[in-house]
């Protein structure tokens, strides 16, 4: 079983560790319930240092994705991000996924835990003429979430988090960590996805619970990150998608763009 980097801070924290998606991960801390709701009322924090990060880039890294996701990361710009899913040639979803511009020739994608390696050899087998790197080992992500993840992130960023739109990201430092800082969620709240140097995560996760005691800032566990996502209609890739449900059928033909041209599954 994988742990994260932050596997100490949870244990240390009394967490209820349990099973998922080949990791070991913290299912709650105080209780569901009063989790979900300090989501809801102010701001919690939560490892997701279990995604998957692979790296792409070269001339033909934009060609290489729109063959392979459903959406059109044309429409990206640098800075930019996208929801988008993965196809078998039948339509059917192999994984879904966000898609970072981080520069003209060069992407990040992130894929969920438990499909990392089913994903990698999927991008590598199907993704020729660009230069992929699976990054998910060098990587801790943190979510911030809750109305008062604006405030409690800006106080520890040494730039203007308020100007970083809803599926947009910026670079920056956090509490001293440099940060790539994404305005993403799986919870329906606004806050932040902050992705750092693995080992500096839980540097990074020391700090924000700290300099957000006053908020009410807590550990969020697995439980209240599925029921927040449910109440969203968040879709769960094993539970709600899989290799049997094609993306229409998901509800996710807003992210199926056929007038890009050919892509697999279309």
């Amino acid at each position: 079983m994988k742990r994260t980097p932050l596997y100490p801070a949870h244990v240390k924290a009394g967490a209820r560790m349990v099973p998922f998606g080949g990791w070991e991960m913290p299912v709650q801390y105080a209780g569901i319930i009063e989790e979900h709701r300090a989501v809801r009322s102010a701001v919690g924090l939560f490892d997701v240092s279990h995604m998957g990060e692979f790296e792409v880039e070269g001339p033909g890294a934009l060609a290489a994705l729109q063959r392979l996701t459903t959406n059109d990361v044309a429409a990206l710009a640098p800075g930019q991000i996208q929801y988008s899913v993965f196809c078998y040639p039948n339509g059917t979803i192999v994984d879904d996924l966000t898609v970072y511009r981080l520069a003209a020739d060069r992407f990040m994608l992130t894929v969920n835990a438990g499909n990392i390696d089913k994903d990698w050899a999927w991008v590598t087998g199907h993704g020729a003429g660009a230069t992929w790197r699976n990054a998910s080992a060098e990587m801790g992500l943190i979510a911030v979430q809750g109305p008062k993840a604006e405030a409690l992130v800006g106080r520890l960023a040494d730039r203007d988090v308020t100007g970083i739109g809803y599926y947009r990201f910026a670079a920056g430092r956090v509490a001293g960590v440099g940060t790539l800082i994404s305005r993403t969620g799986y919870t329906g709240e606004d806050g932040f996805e902050l992705y750092v140097p693995a080992g500096e995560t839980e540097r990074l996760w020391t700090a924000l619970l700290d300099a957000g005691r006053g908020d009410g800032a807590r550990p969020i566990g697995l439980c209240a990150r599925d029921t927040l996502r449910l109440e969203m209609k968040y879709a769960l890739y094993g539970n709600d998608i899989d290799e049997t449900t094609n993306a229409l059928e998901a509800g996710l033909g807003w992210v199926v763009k056929p007038g890009k041209g050919e892509f697999i599954g279309r």
